[in-house]
């Protein structure tokens, strides 16, 4: 039997996160040899932001969560930071790169915000396969089922060494907040439509000064196929994300009378 691949783990909650520390026992259980690079503080809806004005640094960190073992790493810079520290200098012999298992959905156009899915497309830019994980934890949930997560990402790792992932691609797992008997499945899915109504909310200081939140309330167009229609029917979506953002259909129907300068 082949040993499983070395994995570099990371996410956007910060390497304290109970969703980290969750997956990385998981995978220990099932004997991945895992190193951990994270930041060490929440850089939630960060995108794929690097830090290019100041130096970045990484530390042995975890603050004994991890049960005592080495390989684990707390990053001053930010998510995709992580991945570049982590599989250029920490451990390059990191096969794959695994993104959570995060706080929160990213389903639909959530992923453009996301950390968690932009360190995993960190990891593809450097030539890794990826998987990003989301456990769609509500506002109102009082229990958060990151273990229901964790099998999952178990599931898929033995998955994709059968079945590699095609080149520049990577997966963006949502997982319903249910014990593992309630899932109804895992379901290849397309991203969805995710759209924010009041997404700006204006306030007033004690001063009469203006100030404002970013948040809104998310009304998903629940179209059969999408991330946002299976995670609301419990089940496990599976959305392949290529990182080619061309729309070829616009360029073939860009045709010969595009623009020209000089009218040539």
């Amino acid at each position: 039997m082949t040993e499983p691949r070395p994995l570099l783990l990371t996410n956007d909650d910060g390497v304290t996160a109970p969703g980290l520390v969750t997956l990385a026992a998981e995978l220990a259980d099932a004997s991945y040899a895992a190193t951990v690079v994270a930041p060490d503080r929440e850089r939630s809806s960060i995108g794929h932001s690097i830090t290019l004005t100041h130096p970045i640094r990484f530390w042995q960190g975890g603050d004994g969560l991890y049960g005592g073992r080495s390989g684990v790493y707390a990053c001053d810079g930010t998510p995709s930071d992580c991945v570049v520290i982590g599989l250029e200098e920490v451990a390059p012999e990191s096969a794959m790169v695994v993104s959570g298992i995060n706080r929160g959905p990213n389903l639909g156009d959530d992923l453009t915000y996301s950390g968690t899915v932009s360190a995993a497309m960190e990891g593809v830019i450097l030539g890794r396969p990826a998987i990003a994980v989301s456990l769609c934890i509500g506002p109102g949930d009082s229990e958060h089922r990151y273990g229901t997560a964790a099998a999952v990402v178990r599931t898929l790792l033995a998955w994709t060494k059968a079945h590699p992932l095609p080149q520049g691609v990577l997966l963006n797992v949502n997982v319903p907040n249910r014990p593992p008997e309630e899932l109804q499945g895992i379901l290849p899915t397309r991203k969805g439509r995710r759209i924010y109504v009041e997404k700006l909310e204006r306030r007033e200081d004690p001063r009469g000064t203006a100030y404002f939140w970013l948040a809104g309330r998310p009304e998903d167009e629940l179209v059969e196929g999408t991330d946002v229609w299976a995670v609301e029917q419990g089940y496990v979506s599976v959305t392949p994300v290529h990182m080619d953002l061309t729309h070829y259909p616009t360029l073939d129907a860009f045709g010969r009378d595009f623009p020209t300068l000089g009218g040539r």
